[in-house]
């Protein structure tokens, strides 16, 4: 015959769920599945661009790579695809919410990008809603530079598209364009290693509540 229950028994249960209870109200969601599977696909893309741009362009990497012709395709098709997960997103409601932040600039951003500038890193000085104004500066200038790049690939892939002078004007745009997108993802990339809780949102979709207040004072999830 099974004993009744007692009130000590219940206690670990009783724990257990007020502690998820606590951790779930310690943490705020920040970005759904689609919005993170949107980040790493696209990431995924521009980082065998830039990997295949290396071989093609510095003769130690093409040495050690060799198969020229398999790295030109991978470079061609990876571009090419490059902003197909962002228009894949957008069947997303929540993608396209963050979109239409990315995209709106007020008067906060140019607090945030002044006090940036002059290298003052209290949180009390940059105000920020759920995207702070590097993020959107960034998110503007990679979307202009992927579109650029893009069409410039495909004039440089299809000779038949257009004159010789604008082929060559397209290489030259294409290249030092290049140069500049893996300087600035460098950066991308050193900040993202700088902050762990950026990366968390990404990786696991929520934040702490306490990061969310201190580095993006003025969002409401």
């Amino acid at each position: 015959m099974r004993p009744p229950e007692t009130d000590a028994s219940k206690a670990p249960e009783a724990a257990s769920e007020a502690g998820e209870r606590l951790a779930g109200a310690l943490r705020v969601r920040r970005f759904t599945p689609a919005e993170r599977w949107v980040h790493r696909v696209t990431a995924l893309l521009m980082g065998v661009c830039v990997l295949t741009a290396g071989c093609l362009y510095l003769p130690q990497l093409a040495e050690l790579v060799g198969r020229r012709e398999l790295v030109v395709r991978l470079h061609e098709w990876s571009g090419l695809l490059l902003p197909v997960p962002v228009l894949a997103g957008l069947v997303s409601r929540a993608f396209r919410a963050d979109l239409r932040l990315l995209n709106r600039f007020g008067p906060h951003d140019k607090v945030w990008l002044r006090s940036a500038l002059r290298r003052d890193a209290r949180p009390e000085s940059r105000p920020a809603g759920k995207f702070n104004a590097g993020q959107k500066t960034y998110a503007a200038w990679i979307a202009g530079a992927v579109l650029v790049m893009v069409g410039t690939g495909l004039l440089m892939w299809f000779t038949h598209l257009a004159p010789l002078v604008w082929r060559t004007s397209a290489t030259f745009v294409h290249d030092w364009l290049a140069l500049a997108i893996g300087i600035v993802l460098a950066g991308h990339i050193g900040m993202a290693l700088a902050l762990p809780e950026s990366r968390r949102g990404l990786r696991t979709g929520s934040v702490s509540r306490e990061w969310a207040e201190r580095e993006h004072p003025l969002w409401r999830p």
